[in-house]
């Protein structure tokens, strides 16, 4: 019998992995991952949650605090970038170096287990002409999570199964139900776990950053009002601003050099294209030369057409066929090829191309 050890979060798409895969047979083991302390689905809560489920499935289940990790690669992250006038996000992070390789490793090390699960909405397959592990979209398109995945390595999507991306969202709540798990009709969770901890993401990073008052300057560099940080910030926002203006004005950039929000009308928010580092090839090998593919640069937009240009060091450029709005350094950009996701990364900030690049 396969042992699998399912990440429980103590929400309804992780406790319903967890019955499924009990249901098929498999030796199944709970592994909630202790991250920080305070309210939210991955926290107090879930632990309780979780271990009400375990109990319920009659199956082991384990805490492992790793709490230092998610400082570290969560919170100090977090917190270097709003400083230096990024939108960092945190999620791909966080499934890369704090639950998805930390939880492998946990399950070799100390369950003897090859294998995780996840409540995530994606799919894997493995693909002989390559020889690689692929991530592929849900079959729910509406809830598919592979945006935040991108950064998984084949050594994690090779051991990881994701039950619940080869069905809709409602048959998970119907499956629930069908187990009788106490989870069925326990409602989603809407906000990063850190916002769900501290109330609001202003309210987090106000924790860590001083807020330093400065100007709210125009693109030529008037003055137009005054911000309380820039970490309060992000590019693309319209609201907020406390600005009187002939035309609805947008944050274009942020100069945390001398402390800045620079605004400017829709166009300005337009950009032809990116430079994406920290690149991951998830589906293929790293290609020579330019490729086409559909873009993603966050994970409610839809993918758009655009031509990937690999630069070497793990860095592309991203020509899109039409200009996008509000391309926000820190966050990802991930392409396709339909429902395959051949990589990913995170979209630098903006800077003149030198010759040759």
């Amino acid at each position: 019998m396969k042992k699998v050890v399912v990440g429980l979060s103590g929400g309804v798409d992780s406790s319903t992995t967890a019955a499924i895969l009990c249901d098929r047979g498999y030796d199944v083991v709970g592994l909630t991952l202790w991250l920080m302390k305070g309210k939210g689905q991955c926290c107090s809560e879930g632990m309780v949650d979780a271990a009400k489920l375990c109990d319920q499935l009659g199956i082991p289940h384990h805490i492992v605090d790793i709490r230092d990790v998610f400082q570290e690669n969560i919170v100090d992250y977090l917190v270097t970038g709003y400083s230096a006038g990024i939108t960092p996000l945190p999620c791909s992070q966080c499934n890369r170096a704090v639950k998805f390789g930390p939880m492998l490793k946990y399950a070799r090390e100390h369950l003897g287990s090859d294998y995780i699960a996840t409540g995530h909405y994606a799919r894997t397959r493995y693909d002989e002409a390559s020889g690689r592990y692929q991530l592929l979209r849900a079959i729910d398109r509406s809830k598919d999570q592979t945006y935040f995945l991108y950064d998984l390595p084949q050594d994690v999507l090779s051991q990881v199964m994701f039950p619940l991306g080869e069905q809709p969202k409602t048959k998970t709540r119907q499956v629930a139900a069908e187990f009788g798990l106490h989870t069925a009709e326990k409602p989603e969770s809407q906000d990063l776990c850190l916002i769900e901890a501290n109330g609001s993401m202003r309210a987090f990073l106000d924790k860590y950053i001083t807020p330093q008052k400065g100007d709210i300057v125009d693109q030529s560099g008037k003055v137009l009002g005054q911000h309380d940080g820039i970490h309060h910030y992000t590019i693309g926002q319209r609201k907020g601003l406390g600005i009187a203006h002939s035309e609805p004005l947008y944050v274009v950039a942020l100069d945390a050099v001398n402390n800045r929000v620079i605004v400017g009308d829709r166009a300005a928010t337009l950009s032809a294209e990116c430079t994406v580092q920290r690149v991951n090839w998830v589906s293929m090998v790293e290609p020579t030369t330019p490729i086409k593919a559909e873009v993603q640069i966050r994970y409610r937009s839809p993918a758009t057409s655009a031509t990937i240009i690999p630069l070497g060091n793990s860095r592309v450029r991203v020509v899109f066929d039409e200009p996008q709005s509000s391309v926000t350094p820190g966050q990802a950009a991930v392409w396709y090829d339909g429902e395959v996701l051949l990589g990913g990364g995170v979209i630098e900030p903006h800077r003149e191309l030198k010759d040759g690049e």
